[in-house]
Protein backbone atom coordinates (compact mmCIF):
# COMPACT_ATOMS: atom_id res chain seq x y z
CA UNK A 1 0.00 0.00 0.00
CA UNK A 2 1.38 3.37 0.69
CA UNK A 3 2.28 5.75 3.31
CA UNK A 4 -0.02 8.23 2.44
CA UNK A 5 -2.55 8.92 5.35
CA UNK A 6 -4.48 12.12 3.80
CA UNK A 7 -5.52 12.80 0.20
CA UNK A 8 -7.07 15.79 -1.23
CA UNK A 9 -8.39 16.31 -4.72
CA UNK A 10 -8.87 18.94 -6.28
CA UNK A 11 -11.21 19.25 -8.56
CA UNK A 12 -14.76 17.74 -8.82
CA UNK A 13 -15.27 16.14 -12.33
CA UNK A 14 -15.42 13.17 -13.92
CA UNK A 15 -11.90 12.22 -13.21
CA UNK A 16 -11.32 13.76 -9.60
CA UNK A 17 -14.71 12.17 -8.33
CA UNK A 18 -13.73 8.62 -10.46
CA UNK A 19 -9.88 8.92 -8.96
CA UNK A 20 -11.71 9.22 -5.03
CA UNK A 21 -14.07 6.38 -5.61
CA UNK A 22 -11.45 4.30 -6.90
CA UNK A 23 -9.30 5.13 -3.89
CA UNK A 24 -11.70 3.69 -1.33
CA UNK A 25 -12.93 1.10 -3.65
CA UNK A 26 -8.57 -0.20 -3.58
CA UNK A 27 -8.70 -0.12 0.25
CA UNK A 28 -7.18 3.47 1.10
CA UNK A 29 -8.79 3.99 4.61
CA UNK A 30 -7.01 7.24 5.40
CA UNK A 31 -8.55 10.54 4.87
CA UNK A 32 -9.68 11.71 1.35
CA UNK A 33 -11.33 15.32 0.81
CA UNK A 34 -12.50 16.46 -2.68
CA UNK A 35 -13.04 19.82 -3.59
CA UNK A 36 -15.05 21.38 -6.52
CA UNK A 37 -15.76 24.64 -7.20
CA UNK A 38 -19.37 23.96 -8.87
CA UNK A 39 -22.32 23.07 -6.06
CA UNK A 40 -23.87 20.10 -7.68
CA UNK A 41 -22.33 17.03 -7.11
CA UNK A 42 -19.77 15.35 -9.87
CA UNK A 43 -21.29 14.68 -12.97
CA UNK A 44 -20.23 13.81 -16.82
CA UNK A 45 -20.13 16.40 -19.21
CA UNK A 46 -20.80 14.62 -22.70
CA UNK A 47 -24.80 14.77 -22.06
CA UNK A 48 -24.44 18.49 -21.52
CA UNK A 49 -24.54 18.84 -25.64
CA UNK A 50 -26.62 16.05 -25.97
CA UNK A 51 -29.23 14.26 -24.35
CA UNK A 52 -29.11 16.95 -21.32
CA UNK A 53 -29.44 19.46 -23.11
CA UNK A 54 -32.20 18.22 -25.38
CA UNK A 55 -34.20 17.23 -21.96
CA UNK A 56 -34.20 14.09 -23.29
CA UNK A 57 -32.34 12.64 -19.73
CA UNK A 58 -32.15 14.39 -15.90
CA UNK A 59 -29.14 15.50 -14.26
CA UNK A 60 -29.42 12.46 -11.45
CA UNK A 61 -28.62 10.36 -14.78
CA UNK A 62 -25.12 12.08 -15.71
CA UNK A 63 -24.09 11.85 -11.88
CA UNK A 64 -20.72 9.71 -11.61
CA UNK A 65 -21.56 8.42 -8.25
CA UNK A 66 -25.52 8.17 -6.71
CA UNK A 67 -25.67 11.18 -4.00
CA UNK A 68 -24.92 9.01 -1.10
CA UNK A 69 -22.00 7.41 -2.55
CA UNK A 70 -19.55 9.86 -1.01
CA UNK A 71 -20.87 10.01 2.52
CA UNK A 72 -21.25 6.63 2.15
CA UNK A 73 -17.33 5.87 1.90
CA UNK A 74 -16.15 8.28 3.95
CA UNK A 75 -15.27 10.87 0.87
CA UNK A 76 -15.35 14.16 2.57
CA UNK A 77 -17.28 16.81 0.05
CA UNK A 78 -16.21 20.29 -0.13
CA UNK A 79 -18.62 21.75 -2.63
CA UNK A 80 -18.67 25.14 -4.08
CA UNK A 81 -15.43 25.77 -2.73
CA UNK A 82 -12.58 27.16 -4.54
CA UNK A 83 -9.52 26.82 -3.91
CA UNK A 84 -7.05 29.53 -3.74
CA UNK A 85 -3.33 28.42 -3.17
CA UNK A 86 -1.23 25.13 -2.77
CA UNK A 87 1.50 25.46 -0.25
CA UNK A 88 3.35 22.44 -1.42
CA UNK A 89 6.40 23.32 1.41
CA UNK A 90 3.78 22.44 4.07
CA UNK A 91 1.80 20.55 2.01
CA UNK A 92 -1.34 22.30 2.65
CA UNK A 93 -4.23 24.10 0.02
CA UNK A 94 -5.59 26.92 0.76
CA UNK A 95 -9.50 27.45 0.36
CA UNK A 96 -11.57 30.74 -0.05
CA UNK A 97 -12.05 31.94 3.17
CA UNK A 98 -8.74 31.10 4.21
CA UNK A 99 -9.37 27.46 5.54
CA UNK A 100 -5.76 25.06 5.39
CA UNK A 101 -6.30 21.57 3.80
CA UNK A 102 -3.21 19.50 5.48
CA UNK A 103 -2.34 16.49 2.56
CA UNK A 104 0.27 14.09 2.07
CA UNK A 105 -0.83 13.32 -1.68
CA UNK A 106 -2.38 15.50 -3.27
CA UNK A 107 -4.28 15.04 -6.56
CA UNK A 108 -5.05 18.29 -9.76
CA UNK A 109 -7.92 17.55 -11.19
CA UNK A 110 -9.20 20.99 -12.01
CA UNK A 111 -9.64 20.12 -15.70
CA UNK A 112 -10.09 22.95 -18.03
CA UNK A 113 -12.30 26.49 -18.79
CA UNK A 114 -13.77 27.72 -21.84
CA UNK A 115 -11.93 30.45 -23.47
CA UNK A 116 -13.48 33.71 -23.81
CA UNK A 117 -12.41 35.56 -26.44
CA UNK A 118 -12.67 40.07 -26.06
CA UNK A 119 -15.55 39.79 -28.75
CA UNK A 120 -17.59 43.05 -28.16
CA UNK A 121 -21.34 42.11 -27.03
CA UNK A 122 -20.44 38.72 -25.73
CA UNK A 123 -21.49 39.66 -22.15
CA UNK A 124 -25.10 40.32 -23.66
CA UNK A 125 -27.64 38.29 -22.76
CA UNK A 126 -28.44 35.36 -24.84
CA UNK A 127 -25.02 34.52 -25.81
CA UNK A 128 -23.47 31.42 -24.35
CA UNK A 129 -20.99 28.89 -24.12
CA UNK A 130 -21.24 25.31 -22.96
CA UNK A 131 -19.10 23.95 -20.18
CA UNK A 132 -21.48 23.06 -16.74
CA UNK A 133 -24.95 21.71 -15.76
CA UNK A 134 -25.87 25.39 -15.23
CA UNK A 135 -25.13 26.39 -19.03
CA UNK A 136 -27.02 23.51 -20.58
CA UNK A 137 -29.96 24.62 -18.71
CA UNK A 138 -29.63 28.35 -19.61
CA UNK A 139 -29.77 27.33 -23.33
CA UNK A 140 -32.07 25.06 -22.92
CA UNK A 141 -34.39 27.41 -21.33
CA UNK A 142 -33.85 29.39 -24.14
CA UNK A 143 -33.69 26.82 -26.56
CA UNK A 144 -37.67 27.33 -28.48
CA UNK A 145 -38.95 25.73 -31.51
CA UNK A 146 -39.03 28.13 -33.84
CA UNK A 147 -36.15 30.54 -32.30
CA UNK A 148 -33.01 31.05 -34.61
CA UNK A 149 -29.52 29.86 -32.96
CA UNK A 150 -26.53 30.94 -33.92
CA UNK A 151 -23.45 28.34 -32.82
CA UNK A 152 -19.98 29.87 -33.15
CA UNK A 153 -16.96 27.48 -33.65
CA UNK A 154 -18.20 23.86 -35.35
CA UNK A 155 -15.66 21.97 -33.30
CA UNK A 156 -16.81 18.73 -31.78
CA UNK A 157 -18.90 20.77 -29.34
CA UNK A 158 -20.21 22.63 -31.73
CA UNK A 159 -21.41 20.03 -34.10
CA UNK A 160 -23.26 18.50 -31.34
CA UNK A 161 -24.78 21.33 -29.83
CA UNK A 162 -25.93 22.57 -33.64
CA UNK A 163 -27.26 18.88 -33.82
CA UNK A 164 -29.15 19.25 -30.70
CA UNK A 165 -30.72 22.45 -31.21
CA UNK A 166 -32.37 21.18 -34.89
CA UNK A 167 -33.53 18.18 -33.15
CA UNK A 168 -35.27 20.42 -30.79
CA UNK A 169 -36.36 22.40 -33.85
CA UNK A 170 -34.99 25.75 -34.05
CA UNK A 171 -33.30 27.40 -37.14
CA UNK A 172 -29.45 26.67 -36.53
CA UNK A 173 -26.98 29.38 -38.43
CA UNK A 174 -23.23 27.82 -37.87
CA UNK A 175 -20.28 30.22 -38.34
CA UNK A 176 -17.04 28.46 -39.02
CA UNK A 177 -13.48 29.42 -39.77
CA UNK A 178 -12.50 26.53 -41.56
CA UNK A 179 -14.10 24.87 -45.35
CA UNK A 180 -15.51 22.15 -43.26
CA UNK A 181 -16.25 21.14 -39.59
CA UNK A 182 -13.17 20.17 -38.19
CA UNK A 183 -11.21 20.47 -41.01
CA UNK A 184 -7.95 20.57 -38.93
CA UNK A 185 -8.83 17.92 -37.05
CA UNK A 186 -10.40 15.74 -39.53
CA UNK A 187 -9.61 17.01 -42.65
CA UNK A 188 -11.66 17.99 -45.76
CA UNK A 189 -12.64 14.27 -46.87
CA UNK A 190 -13.92 13.56 -43.59
CA UNK A 191 -15.30 16.62 -42.49
CA UNK A 192 -17.00 17.04 -45.50
CA UNK A 193 -19.06 13.83 -43.99
CA UNK A 194 -19.67 15.99 -41.30
CA UNK A 195 -20.88 18.71 -43.59
CA UNK A 196 -23.21 16.90 -45.64
CA UNK A 197 -24.82 15.34 -42.20
CA UNK A 198 -25.51 19.12 -41.20
CA UNK A 199 -27.02 20.79 -43.89
CA UNK A 200 -28.94 17.70 -44.81
CA UNK A 201 -30.51 18.18 -41.88
CA UNK A 202 -30.95 21.97 -42.13
CA UNK A 203 -28.68 23.64 -40.74
CA UNK A 204 -26.55 26.94 -42.78
CA UNK A 205 -22.98 26.33 -42.35
CA UNK A 206 -20.77 30.10 -42.66
CA UNK A 207 -17.61 28.98 -44.05
CA UNK A 208 -14.16 31.06 -43.73
CA UNK A 209 -15.39 33.77 -41.23
CA UNK A 210 -15.40 34.44 -37.52
CA UNK A 211 -17.67 36.62 -35.30
CA UNK A 212 -16.59 40.00 -35.17
CA UNK A 213 -19.23 41.36 -32.76
CA UNK A 214 -22.81 41.03 -30.63
CA UNK A 215 -25.18 43.32 -31.00
CA UNK A 216 -28.57 44.07 -29.61
CA UNK A 217 -30.04 46.53 -26.60
CA UNK A 218 -30.40 44.42 -23.49
CA UNK A 219 -29.64 41.08 -25.12
CA UNK A 220 -28.14 39.66 -28.31
CA UNK A 221 -30.08 40.34 -31.28
CA UNK A 222 -27.67 40.02 -34.04
CA UNK A 223 -24.19 38.70 -35.11
CA UNK A 224 -21.12 40.27 -37.31
CA UNK A 225 -18.72 38.87 -38.62
CA UNK A 226 -14.99 39.41 -39.91
CA UNK A 227 -16.15 39.45 -43.50
CA UNK A 228 -19.28 41.76 -42.95
CA UNK A 229 -22.04 39.71 -42.49
CA UNK A 230 -24.96 40.23 -40.56
CA UNK A 231 -27.16 37.43 -39.38
CA UNK A 232 -30.48 38.22 -36.65
CA UNK A 233 -30.73 35.70 -34.06
CA UNK A 234 -32.48 35.01 -30.80
CA UNK A 235 -29.74 33.31 -28.98
CA UNK A 236 -25.54 32.65 -29.65
CA UNK A 237 -23.89 29.49 -28.57
CA UNK A 238 -20.06 30.54 -28.62
CA UNK A 239 -16.97 27.37 -28.77
CA UNK A 240 -13.68 28.34 -29.35
CA UNK A 241 -11.95 25.97 -27.33
CA UNK A 242 -10.57 25.54 -23.62
CA UNK A 243 -7.73 26.40 -21.30
CA UNK A 244 -6.29 23.65 -18.52
CA UNK A 245 -6.84 25.48 -15.06
CA UNK A 246 -3.08 25.01 -14.26
CA UNK A 247 -2.63 28.49 -12.85
CA UNK A 248 -2.80 27.01 -9.60
CA UNK A 249 -0.45 24.88 -9.78
CA UNK A 250 2.46 26.63 -11.74
CA UNK A 251 2.19 29.14 -8.48
CA UNK A 252 3.07 26.34 -6.34
CA UNK A 253 5.68 25.46 -8.53
CA UNK A 254 4.54 22.71 -10.84
CA UNK A 255 5.65 22.17 -14.14
CA UNK A 256 3.25 23.40 -16.76
CA UNK A 257 3.23 23.30 -20.35
CA UNK A 258 -0.15 23.08 -21.95
CA UNK A 259 -1.32 21.96 -18.49
CA UNK A 260 0.09 20.21 -15.53
CA UNK A 261 3.36 18.06 -17.06
CA UNK A 262 3.26 14.41 -15.44
CA UNK A 263 5.14 11.19 -16.12
CA UNK A 264 3.54 8.34 -16.77
CA UNK A 265 2.92 7.53 -13.12
CA UNK A 266 0.73 10.95 -13.36
CA UNK A 267 3.75 12.35 -11.05
CA UNK A 268 4.40 15.93 -11.02
CA UNK A 269 7.90 17.44 -10.84
CA UNK A 270 6.81 18.11 -6.97
CA UNK A 271 6.76 15.31 -4.66
CA UNK A 272 3.16 13.98 -3.23
CA UNK A 273 1.70 15.60 -6.15
CA UNK A 274 0.02 14.31 -8.66
CA UNK A 275 -2.57 15.18 -11.88
CA UNK A 276 -5.29 13.65 -14.38
CA UNK A 277 -7.79 14.40 -16.32
CA UNK A 278 -8.61 17.70 -18.99
CA UNK A 279 -5.59 19.57 -16.74
CA UNK A 280 -2.89 16.81 -16.84
CA UNK A 281 -0.28 16.92 -19.98
CA UNK A 282 0.69 13.64 -19.56
CA UNK A 283 3.83 11.37 -20.80
CA UNK A 284 2.16 8.57 -23.00
CA UNK A 285 4.28 5.84 -23.85
CA UNK A 286 3.05 5.29 -27.38
CA UNK A 287 2.02 8.97 -27.97
CA UNK A 288 4.70 11.32 -26.17
CA UNK A 289 3.45 14.51 -24.48
CA UNK A 290 -0.40 14.78 -24.70
CA UNK A 291 -3.52 16.41 -22.93
CA UNK A 292 -6.62 14.98 -23.62
CA UNK A 293 -9.96 16.23 -23.34
CA UNK A 294 -12.61 13.63 -23.32
CA UNK A 295 -14.76 11.51 -21.06
CA UNK A 296 -13.12 8.20 -21.47
CA UNK A 297 -9.68 9.42 -20.60
CA UNK A 298 -11.15 11.19 -17.73
CA UNK A 299 -12.59 8.38 -16.45
CA UNK A 300 -10.00 5.39 -16.84
CA UNK A 301 -6.83 7.98 -15.80
CA UNK A 302 -8.91 8.65 -12.57
CA UNK A 303 -9.06 4.78 -12.05
CA UNK A 304 -5.08 4.92 -13.11
CA UNK A 305 -3.71 7.55 -10.80
CA UNK A 306 -5.73 6.03 -7.76
CA UNK A 307 -4.01 2.47 -8.42
CA UNK A 308 -0.70 4.43 -8.56
CA UNK A 309 -0.74 6.93 -5.72
CA UNK A 310 -1.46 3.50 -3.50
CA UNK A 311 1.97 1.95 -4.92
CA UNK A 312 1.54 0.55 -8.22
CA UNK A 313 3.82 1.40 -11.33
CA UNK A 314 2.48 0.48 -14.19
CA UNK A 315 2.66 3.64 -16.71
CA UNK A 316 -0.62 4.66 -18.39
CA UNK A 317 -0.60 3.58 -21.61
CA UNK A 318 -4.63 3.47 -22.64
CA UNK A 319 -4.78 4.25 -26.19
CA UNK A 320 -7.31 7.81 -25.95
CA UNK A 321 -10.93 7.32 -27.28
CA UNK A 322 -13.99 9.36 -27.71
CA UNK A 323 -17.02 9.57 -29.12
CA UNK A 324 -19.09 12.48 -30.49
CA UNK A 325 -23.56 12.08 -31.53
CA UNK A 326 -24.73 14.02 -33.96
CA UNK A 327 -28.47 13.43 -35.12
CA UNK A 328 -28.39 9.43 -34.39
CA UNK A 329 -25.08 9.24 -36.04
CA UNK A 330 -21.88 8.16 -34.04
CA UNK A 331 -19.10 9.19 -34.46
CA UNK A 332 -15.83 7.45 -33.07
CA UNK A 333 -12.17 8.72 -32.85
CA UNK A 334 -9.04 6.45 -31.28
CA UNK A 335 -5.68 7.28 -31.35
CA UNK A 336 -4.03 10.98 -30.69
CA UNK A 337 -2.28 12.76 -34.19
CA UNK A 338 -0.86 16.05 -34.87
CA UNK A 339 -0.71 15.93 -38.31
CA UNK A 340 -0.93 13.30 -41.19
CA UNK A 341 0.42 12.97 -44.40
CA UNK A 342 -2.35 10.36 -46.19
CA UNK A 343 -5.55 9.55 -45.75
CA UNK A 344 -6.35 5.70 -45.85
CA UNK A 345 -10.69 5.47 -46.17
CA UNK A 346 -12.40 2.06 -45.97
CA UNK A 347 -16.18 2.78 -46.83
CA UNK A 348 -17.71 4.88 -48.96
CA UNK A 349 -17.34 8.71 -47.12
CA UNK A 350 -20.36 9.97 -49.45
CA UNK A 351 -22.45 7.28 -48.13
CA UNK A 352 -21.46 8.20 -44.33
CA UNK A 353 -20.58 5.05 -43.03
CA UNK A 354 -16.85 4.56 -43.17
CA UNK A 355 -13.36 4.26 -41.58
CA UNK A 356 -10.61 6.91 -42.20
CA UNK A 357 -6.60 5.92 -40.97
CA UNK A 358 -4.75 9.19 -40.62
CA UNK A 359 -0.95 8.07 -41.23
CA UNK A 360 2.31 9.74 -40.72
CA UNK A 361 5.36 8.08 -42.31
CA UNK A 362 3.23 5.08 -42.84
CA UNK A 363 2.26 4.65 -39.46
CA UNK A 364 -1.75 5.14 -38.43
CA UNK A 365 -1.92 7.92 -35.61
CA UNK A 366 -5.51 7.66 -35.61
CA UNK A 367 -8.67 5.99 -36.59
CA UNK A 368 -11.98 7.80 -37.23
CA UNK A 369 -15.16 5.36 -38.25
CA UNK A 370 -18.89 6.87 -38.42
CA UNK A 371 -21.22 4.33 -37.53
CA UNK A 372 -18.74 1.53 -37.78
CA UNK A 373 -18.07 1.21 -33.80
CA UNK A 374 -16.92 -2.05 -34.16
CA UNK A 375 -14.05 -1.68 -36.90
CA UNK A 376 -13.14 1.07 -34.43
CA UNK A 377 -12.60 -0.96 -31.70
CA UNK A 378 -10.83 -3.45 -34.23
CA UNK A 379 -8.75 -0.77 -35.93
CA UNK A 380 -7.49 0.38 -32.25
CA UNK A 381 -4.85 -2.46 -32.46
CA UNK A 382 -2.92 -0.95 -35.35
CA UNK A 383 -3.01 2.48 -33.79
CA UNK A 384 -1.35 1.35 -30.45
CA UNK A 385 1.06 -0.77 -32.14
CA UNK A 386 2.80 2.03 -33.33
CA UNK A 387 4.15 0.55 -36.34
CA UNK A 388 3.91 0.98 -39.78
CA UNK A 389 1.22 -0.23 -41.89
CA UNK A 390 0.65 -1.50 -45.78
CA UNK A 391 -2.62 1.30 -46.69
CA UNK A 392 -3.92 -0.95 -49.15
CA UNK A 393 -4.51 -3.45 -46.51
CA UNK A 394 -6.29 -0.57 -44.09
CA UNK A 395 -8.84 -0.20 -47.47
CA UNK A 396 -9.86 -3.79 -48.52
CA UNK A 397 -12.48 -4.55 -46.49
CA UNK A 398 -11.88 -8.23 -46.78
CA UNK A 399 -8.81 -7.81 -44.43
CA UNK A 400 -9.95 -8.77 -40.75
CA UNK A 401 -8.65 -5.38 -39.29
CA UNK A 402 -7.39 -7.45 -35.83
CA UNK A 403 -4.87 -9.15 -37.69
CA UNK A 404 -2.55 -5.78 -38.80
CA UNK A 405 -2.39 -5.25 -35.21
Amino acid sequence: MTTLRRIVVLGAGLAGATAAATLRDRGFDGDLTLVGEEPRPPYERPPLSKAFLRGEVTFDDALVRPYGHYEGNGIALRLGTAATAIDAGRREVQLAGGERLPYDGLLLATGARNRRPPIPGIDLAGVHQLRTADDAERIRAEAEPGRHAVVAGMGFIGCEVAASLRTMGLDVTAIDSGSVPLERVLGLEVGSALESLHVGHGVRIVHGDRVEGFHGVERVERVTTSRGRSIACDLVVAGVGVVPNAELASAAGVAASDGVDVDGSFRTNVPGVFAVGDVANHLHPGFGRIRVEHWRNAAAQGRAVAAMMLGDRTPYAETPWFYSDQYGRRLEYAGYQRGWDRIVVRGDVAAGRFLAFYLKDGVAETVVGIDRGPDVRRATGIVASRRPVDPSLLEDEDVDLRSLS
